[in-house]
């Protein structure tokens, strides 16, 4: 048996990646979504409503959504938002639970999630809200 590394073999299991684009510069982190009107204040609070998968916190205030814009004449919502880690195993699962909230929105006929690093993800981003929810969970913050 082979030791070396063969790069033709077709059953291998090759560990995914994280595509992610540069964001705009954000001013205020963390975004809340405060002032926020008509269908844009609807997504927001459709995003409240998805919580982390691995604490009872919403990814709201946990600090993972940096921006929402909505077109209301074409219907998209645009999300800029970010993971604790690039390697997050919850990716695709917080994905999806957030294009299906979002798209229940009356008025959204379209998501796009705009996944970005920049500036990276730290427990200040928390807000006062998930600082909260976090203590009663066990979590110091």
């Amino acid at each position: 048996m082979s030791s070396e590394f063969d790069p033709d073999q077709t059953d291998a299991n090759l560990c995914a990646h994280t595509d992610y684009a540069e964001g705009t510069a954000h001013d205020e982190l963390p975004a809340t979504g405060d002032g926020a009107v008509g269908i844009e204040r609807d997504v927001w609070d459709a995003l409240y409503s998805v919580e982390d998968p691995e604490m009872p916190i919403s990814i709201v205030d946990l600090g993972l959504i940096y921006a929402v814009g909505v077109e209301t004449e074409t219907g998209e919502a645009r999300i800029d938002m970010t993971l604790t880690y690039t390697g997050c195993p919850a990716r695709s699962m917080l994905e999806d639970d957030i294009r299906d909230a979002v798209s229940a929105v009356d008025g959204v006929e379209d998501v796009m999630l705009n996944l970005v690093w920049s500036p990276a993800w730290t427990t200040a981003m928390v807000t006062e809200q998930g600082r909260k929810d976090l203590r009663e969970f066990g979590l110091s913050v």
